[in-house]
């Protein structure tokens, strides 16, 4: 097998341009044109003939499009002959279909991981599954990343450690923020969540001390912002103190900005470039961290064939 050879789709070239600068390679062009039946077609304009060939796709918005992006990318190469195929997938927005909870419904994240294995992929690189039970939706290996360690070391330095705490928005994710809450060596807590709809959720009551602490309201991801704000108001019925907010995929969808800009005790919002975050979304009070750093040094292991789980350790 050669060197490693890295694509891009449209989705975020930004985020793979800067993966490719950690590795010290170039990023492969592609050719992404679309016919007047509106078809896409896809064309990879770099040789990866026995190569290990990574694919740089987030399924944001719009998701379908990028989808099919990825998934003739894909197809591509392995009718080029390349040696192996790797979706890096930084946000799997699937993850949210992951059950039947409703009659006569499709299971879309299991569809679509059985679809980015019939194009061609070996191996999935993603980070942060919304439910992590859509790790074993795929039929490939899946190396399932976080980024807990780059939001910890960020607010390493910024807190108080005697006087705060992790607040979780619902049980599901109180397995990650207990692991976070470890990282800085904070207590945990957690909201009592009821889901009314896509966009309507209720938290009935905080679980746990946070009277008087500061606090970082850590979730998966953030969409509508309907979750952050019922929690937010939970958290001020306790009397808190300084509010900050943690998440790993920055969606901010429909009214999530003007929502989160109404929220004026919050000090600040913190997130990554799982997925591209436009200008008109940044608010003066959120930080964008990159994960760049760390899904090139997956890539390197993954090409190395070293070990990626040795890259979370609980020491930050």
């Amino acid at each position: 097998m050669r060197g490693i050879t890295v694509f891009s789709g449209s989705a975020h070239r930004e985020l793979a341009e800067e993966i490719c600068r950690y590795l010290g390679l170039p990023l492969s062009p592609v050719s992404i044109r679309r016919f007047s039946n509106d078809c896409l077609q896809v064309q990879l304009l770099a040789s990866c003939r026995e190569a290990d060939v990574f694919f740089i796709q987030p399924l944001s918005p719009p998701v379908q499009e990028h989808l099919m992006e990825l998934l003739l990318m894909l197809d591509a190469a392995r009718g080029s002959a390349a040696a192996r195929l790797t979706a890096v997938i930084p946000h799997y927005s699937y993850a949210r279909s992951d059950k039947k909870d409703a009659p006569r419904i499709s299971i879309g994240g299991r569809l679509v991981a059985d679809l980015i294995k019939t194009a061609g992929a070996d191996r999935v690189l993603t980070m942060t599954l919304h439910s992590p039970q859509v790790h074993g939706f795929f039929s490939v290996p899946v190396d399932h990343l976080n980024a807990l360690n780059v939001l910890a070391r960020y607010f390493k330095d910024r807190i108080d450690p005697a006087n705060t705490v992790v607040v979780s928005p619902d049980l599901g994710n109180a397995k990650s923020a207990a692991q976070f809450a470890r990282l800085l060596k904070l207590p945990v807590a957690a909201g009592s969540k009821q889901r009314l709809s896509d966009d309507r959720v209720r938290i009935e009551s905080i679980v746990g001390e946070v009277e008087g602490r500061d606090v970082i309201v850590l979730d998966d991801e953030i969409a509508n912002g309907g979750t952050i704000v019922e929690v937010l108001e939970r958290l001020r019925e306790r009397s808190v103190g300084r509010l900050s907010i943690a998440c790993t995929h920055g969606l901010f969808t429909g009214p999530a900005i003007e929502r989160l800009q109404a929220q004026h005790d919050v000090v600040e919002i913190v997130t990554t470039n799982t997925v591209p975050i436009p200008p008109h979304k940044r608010l003066p009070n959120m930080v964008v961290l990159s994960i760049a750093p760390l899904l090139a040094e997956a890539i390197r292991r993954t090409h190395n064939g070293e070990s990626i789980s040795s890259m979370f350790t609980e020491e930050i």
